[in-house]
């Protein structure tokens, strides 16, 4: 087993609402008066996971930027081991450059589905489109949607980190993975968190034991038949993501796709959000 830790590549899908101090859209969007901060505190959440990699073996690290415009990391102030991807739109979105070559997944900065009680900036992929995503029955975030995604390429999540809301959520949907909680949700626009050194010190800590005991995690699966129902915000929205060959509309805000292969559901989901935002 040492030995494959020793040849381990990482990959890491950071997102920004669940780092440390991050309660706003002031810091979350692009113009807002607080956004170069929130970007200097994300690129140093991923630099800690990144060090606490290295520490327990890994030989390379991808980093995928995977919040809203993803452009969000700064790239000279990105540790120096590690290769990013950055800009968008990407294939695969916030898993982009995910395949079979990866021994884990981590996933650093997330937040929790929409509509979780007290989830710091909760949402689903696309909050001014999306009211509520089901596969096969079960809610669905971010966490679960991507952790699918790693696992149809045998690829385990090994470490969540964000508030408290989404490493509960993490637990439930993956059972055995590792968490980092930064901060415990006061409301959606609110939070008590820790300092941004003691948050990174966890996030080192917590990547490096996930790391070490790698063998002990396995990929996140979920068996086909796999059925995707998404609730839109209003029927406008509904209208145009039904136009995707194979979507089948099951009421006024909801449209349902079935598919065997978790890839072409995930591709799915990714079209009907964007054709339904085309109607916002």
């Amino acid at each position: 087993m040492e030995d494959k830790v020793k040849s381990l590549k990482v990959y890491i899908s950071s997102d920004l609402e669940g780092v440390a101090g991050i309660v706003h859209g002031e810091h979350t969007l692009r113009d807002g008066k607080e956004h170069e901060r929130a970007r200097k505190l994300m690129t140093y959440e991923v630099n800690a996971a990144v060090e606490g990699a290295l520490e327990a073996g890994a030989t390379a690290v991808l980093v995928n930027d995977s919040h809203g415009t993803m452009r969000n990391i700064i790239p000279e102030e990105l540790h120096e081991a590690a290769e990013l991807i950055t800009g968008s739109p990407k294939p695969l979105s916030m898993m982009q450059g995910i395949d079979s070559s990866f021994g884990a997944a981590l996933f650093l900065g997330y937040h929790a589905r929409r509509g979780s009680y007290t989830g710091v900036l909760e949402h689903t992929y696309h909050g001014g489109v999306i009211s509520d995503v089901l596969f096969n029955g079960k809610p669905m975030g971010e966490t679960g949607i991507n952790a699918a995604l790693a696992g149809y390429f045998k690829v385990p999540v090994i470490l969540v980190t964000g508030d408290s809301v989404v490493t509960e959520e993490a637990r439930s949907i993956l059972g055995s993975v590792e968490t980092v909680t930064v901060k415990e949700g006061v409301a959606r626009f609110a939070a008590r968190c820790l300092s941004p050194s003691r948050a990174r010190a966890l996030i080192k800590r917590g990547a490096a034991r996930a790391l070490k005991s790698v063998h002990e995690f396995k990929p996140f699966m979920i068996e086909p038949p796999i059925k995707i129902d998404v609730s839109f915000i209003h029927t406008g929205m509904t209208e145009m993501a039904e136009l995707l060959p194979g979507a089948r509309r099951i009421n006024g805000r909801t449209v349902s796709f079935v598919s065997d292969d978790y890839l072409e559901a995930f591709k799915a989901l990714r079209a009907m959000i964007t054709l339904a935002g085309t109607n916002v």
